[in-house]
């Protein structure tokens, strides 16, 4: 490799992070088991009773919202056998939780009220035996969980995110996301290791060739030098002819209520890690979760959300502007699966490299990524056998 080339590609992660099983499992256990964890929306669970289920590192979480209207997380263990309590991902436990296998019985809180038989056990404290509880905070009407640690307040988690991408915490709040409703959701089963989908979110130099769309509504996508520079904090706008970030770019929806007119016409799009990415347009607002599931394989879940006047029946058609990023997502999917397979070749073991144009951004990802997987400076990952990263050598 010459001097010129080392000074301007940068590396990437060795092709063992996204295939070794090993690797996954330091993942789970030092990122998506101890930092908070994006698992769905409270309006999900809009009644006391209702609950849903979510996968969580490699533990099955439960969230319920209790009679007072806290929203509670609880491992989906029971204490008795072990058995799972919430069978499905979504539905109502009515006033309180049964164990499907012997009959546990648990209030909303958590609590154990009683089992089959109880009074043979009289002398055995209750309060000994309630579910394990897992942190749970709403943000923005979203719902994220912390299994294992104090990581702190939710906020401080997003705000330092938040304000590198847009400059402004008080940008984000004018969206109001906890207030709006779904218009359309979308479920992905992606054959691809998680962060190859994240490295992909977080550069444009792909756009011009695999997203017509995308760069036909955002003509600054258009160019792959864009973001050299890192996230342009004053927006993307929508190109001039174009009515709404839709497909046909011919929609016209109502701006989100909280916004002000020069919010108009603008797409934000950012990461919240370790598992959420955000996009923000003028009336309607997207967010994927994302479910890492083996080393090669991802659960993604698309929702765009709108205002409920936008979505009150017979008011506006919504498809259009839904159309144009689920299309953005069955691209950006296909490329992350072109990239998996050769994760795994020798060609790949020492990675890959990073032009200027991703460089800045996902290099700093990458910084994330290994301070908190406590990575060495010879870059040896976690497990497996230091020996086989350079086969080359």
């Amino acid at each position: 490799m010459s001097v010129d080339t080392q000074t301007t590609l940068a590396p990437t992660l060795e092709g063992r992070y996204y295939t070794d099983p090993g690797v996954l499992a330091a993942e789970c256990e030092q990122i998506f088991e101890r930092q908070w964890y994006y698992v769905g929306r409270a309006d999900e669970i809009a009644a006391p009773g209702r609950f849903i289920r979510r996968q969580a590192g490699r533990e099955t979480v439960l969230l319920v919202r209790g009679k007072d209207q806290v929203i509670r997380g609880f491992l989906n263990v029971c204490r008795h056998r072990g058995s799972q309590l919430c069978l499905t991902d979504a539905g109502d436990a009515g006033n309180a939780i049964h164990c499907p296998y012997h009959n546990w019985i648990y209030g909303l809180d958590g609590a154990l009220i009683t089992a089959p038989n109880w009074r043979a056990m009289a002398d055995i404290d209750k309060r000994g035996y309630g579910l394990h509880p897992v942190r749970a905070q709403v943000w923005e009407g979203l719902i994220w969980v912390c299994l294992e640690g104090d990581p702190g307040p939710l906020e401080d988690h997003v705000r330092p995110q938040i304000e590198s991408r847009l400059g402004s915490y008080a940008k984000l709040e004018r969206y109001r996301i906890g207030e709006l409703t779904v218009g359309g959701r979308a479920e992905y089963d992606v054959a691809a290791n998680w962060k190859l989908i994240y490295e992909n979110f977080q550069e444009c130099y792909h756009c011009n060739h695999i997203h017509p769309e995308l760069v036909q509504a955002i003509p600054q996508f258009n160019s792959p030098a864009m973001g050299t520079g890192g996230y342009d904090t004053g927006g993307y706008p929508i190109a001039d002819g174009r009515a709404s970030f839709s497909l046909t770019g011919q929609t016209v929806l109502p701006r989100l209520p909280g916004l002000l007119p020069a919010d108009d016409g603008l797409f934000y799009g950012m990461v919240l890690r370790p598992n959420c990415f955000l996009s923000l347009i003028s009336d309607h607002v997207i967010v994927h979760r994302f479910e890492p599931v083996a080393p090669d394989r991802t659960h993604a879940v698309c929702e765009w959300l709108f205002p409920a006047d936008t979505l009150a029946e017979g008011r506006y058609d919504v498809s259009d502007a839904v159309a144009l990023f689920a299309k953005v997502n069955e691209q950006d999917f296909a490329a992350a699966q072109w990239c998996q397979p050769n994760m795994s070749s020798r060609a790949y073991r020492r990675g890959g490299v990073l032009v200027p144009s991703e460089a800045l951004v996902i290099s700093q990802f990458y910084a994330w990524y290994r301070a908190l997987m406590g990575i060495t400076a010879d870059g040896r990952p976690p497990g497996g056998d230091p020996e086989a990263l350079h086969p080359f050598g």
